[in-house]
């Protein structure tokens, strides 16, 4: 049977670090007293040092938002078309470097016979796809598939979609490109859990080429676990002014219970032991403490996951994929994972893989 290889991996973020600049703006928006003081302490508990957007912060001397092209203005921040905008003006700048970074062969190029392309953040037509084909020069009949609105767990869906295509043609080469522009859609709260789940998103972007080349990550198999009676947990929606997320604190806990009860139909049943790899979703500090509690990993297991939210934070559907390139060029021959990923549900995407 053909196997499906995520042959490489390549990942970029825009320039401008928003981090401390939003910790200071959403500490602005909250009252005076224990609500600011929780969110700084949860602020300096995120594990987050760097969080990047194409929003340039300027440095205030008062905490207040200051930005280089007047996006968000204190009591006027911009409408959804206006976000959208930015997004078709920035997406393609972020994709370009991204797909650069991947350094495609001339033979690597002419082999790409379909383009999937998640983003729950922005959307316009033509779109992504076609910027892709455009910048590579790819053949103009190439299969173009867009996946938006999944949210944080796209990545894993559009990786499903390769590995099936990879199976039924084995010929095929699929290029994949994650691009989430988060910081687009910062919203101007002022309830503490509001301004709390906007603390740990950013901008990034992935691209990886996927065929049954034998190099790479080999992707073993893919389970979906949906948590009964937590659809309303994290959820995301377009609003007028942006689009609305709600993610409550309740799904580090949430996920955690899950875990615990699925046992090892999580990994197929195979011991957690076994594994060498575990690339979990870092959508937050509290959510890889409670994956790593509710499975007993062992304290390194997270590593990378740790790694890539403390320096790029919560990317959406990229993140993943940040994750499995640190794996990808750390990891032996023949060791084995999990990617486990999270969103809207509530429920976990999860993949075993193998190093080829």
């Amino acid at each position: 049977m053909t196997v499906a290889h995520i042959n490489r991996i390549a990942s970029a973020a825009p320039p401008h670090d928003v981090h401390q600049a939003f910790v200071n703006f959403g500490t602005s928006l909250l009252s005076e007293g224990t609500p600011r003081n929780l969110f700084r302490r949860m602020a300096r508990m995120a594990a987050i040092e760097f969080r990047y957007s194409f929003v340039q912060a300027l440095t205030t001397t008062d905490g207040t938002w200051k930005d280089v092209e007047d996006v968000y203005i204190e009591g006027n921040f911009p409408s959804t078309a206006r976000r959208m905008q930015l997004y078709e003006r920035f997406a393609p700048q972020l994709a370009q470097t991204t797909l650069d970074k991947l350094s495609l062969t001339e033979e690597e190029r002419r082999s790409i016979t379909h383009v999937v392309v998640t983003s729950c953040t922005g959307q316009y037509a033509p779109g992504l796809d076609f910027d892709i084909v455009r910048h590579l020069g790819l053949n103009p009949s190439v299969e173009r598939t867009m996946i938006n609105f999944m949210g944080c767990y796209a990545a894993i869906n559009a990786l499903k979609s390769a590995h099936h295509i990879i199976r039924s043609e084995p010929g095929s080469a699929v290029l994949m490109l994650n691009l989430e522009l988060c910081t687009l859609h910062f919203q101007e709260l002022h309830e503490l859990e509001q301004v709390l789940s906007l603390l740990v998103f950013a901008d990034g972007c992935s691209a990886s080429l996927i065929s049954a080349k034998p190099t790479g990550l080999a992707i073993d198999s893919f389970l979906a676990l949906q948590i009964p009676d937590t659809s309303h947990l994290i959820t995301w929606r377009v609003g007028e002014r942006g689009f609305d997320m709600n993610l409550s604190g309740e799904v580090p806990g949430a996920i955690g219970r899950a875990l615990k009860d699925t046992g090892t139909q999580l990994t197929r049943g195979q011991a957690i032991s076994s594994f060498d790899w575990w690339a979990v979703h870092p959508g937050g500090r509290s959510i890889l403490d409670s994956v790593e509690k509710s499975l007993s990993l062992t304290p390194d297991a997270l590593a990378c996951s740790r790694e890539v939210l403390l320096s790029n934070g919560n990317m959406s559907s990229a993140t993943i994929m940040f994750v499995l390139e640190l794996i990808l060029a750390r990891a032996k021959s023949r060791e084995t994972g999990c990617a486990m990923t999270f969103g809207p549900g509530l429920t976990a995407e999860t993949m075993l893989f193998h190093l080829a």
